[in-house]
């Protein structure tokens, strides 16, 4: 594989994504509205009166999750207090996984369909570049922007909760070790699958717009983790999202190799 021939792909096609406000406007507004309203929802918490919130049975069942160290911490601290902290470190994470996949999604929803719609896969199909080539960059041009736009979301996220945080807990709480190892390892191998499935998709259906809409039921599992860890029913520790992380490795190579397998240049342009 000539890695240069992928980096060729994603150079043109970042070309295109920068001019088209139909695939930017989603990526840019949807994290800053994840990374400004939650701290501010955490804000308003902190501000209630302690009789309002010690009897919330949704905290209350997601404390035993946590860890011993946690729950003793949590223990000492005013119940508005106890319910700022869990918000802001755990009950939150599993939100921000969405903002890869949505980002990624409406990228890759434009990757072959898009180009369809624009009339340049037929010239962008007979360049003499490999299959292997032709996905790499499609993906690159995915997950680059993704990740970009998803680290700048947890930047905002954490600084303002940090910022908002620091006089009732006389400390930094992010991030900690839970939110890098959903920053550095989670947040990627999720984007992938979700970018993986959906040049699948793209390639197969004839509309940005088809494509795209296929796409958003990738959401529905990540929905399903931050539902799970809301209700108590599971805990997003360390270890847990090392087991994730595995899961969706294993899984984002499978996708890649059927991806090359599935790919057939003559069915897209058949579409045509």
């Amino acid at each position: 594989m000539n890695v240069h021939n992928a980096w060729l792909v994603f150079k043109k096609d970042w070309l295109e994504i920068k001019r088209n406000r139909q695939v930017l406007m989603p990526i840019i507004i949807v994290p800053l509205i994840f990374s400004v309203m939650f701290p501010i929802i955490i804000g308003i918490v902190g501000n209630i009166p302690d009789a309002n919130v010690g009897n919330n049975q949704d905290f209350n069942e997601l404390i035993p999750n946590l860890p011993m160290d946690i729950q003793n911490m949590l223990a000492d601290m005013p119940p508005n207090f106890s319910i700022v902290y869990i918000m802001s470190v755990y009950m939150f994470a599993p939100i921000f996984l969405i903002i890869p996949i949505m980002a990624s999604s409406v990228i890759g929803s434009d990757s072959f369909a898009g180009e369809r719609e624009r009339k340049t896969i037929e010239a962008l199909l007979a360049t003499p570049i490999s299959d292997s080539e032709l996905l790499l960059g499609k993906v690159l041009v995915c997950f680059l922007p993704a990740m970009a736009v998803t680290f700048a979301a947890y930047g905002v996220y954490m600084l303002m909760i940090d910022v908002m945080t620091f006089g009732m807990f006389g400390m930094l709480l992010l991030p900690n070790i839970t939110w890098l190892i959903i920053m550095f390892g989670v947040t990627p191998v999720i984007a992938l699958c979700g970018i993986g499935l959906t040049i699948m998709v793209s390639s197969k259906v004839k509309g940005f717009k088809e494509a795209q809409q296929i796409s958003i039921v990738l959401v529905l599992p990540v929905i399903g983790l931050m539902l799970a860890q809301i209700l108590g029913l599971i805990f997003l520790g360390p270890l847990m999202l090392i087991i994730l992380i595995g899961i969706f490795a294993t899984i984002d190579i499978a996708i890649y190799y059927l991806s090359i397998k599935m790919f057939q240049r003559e069915e897209i342009l058949a579409k045509q």
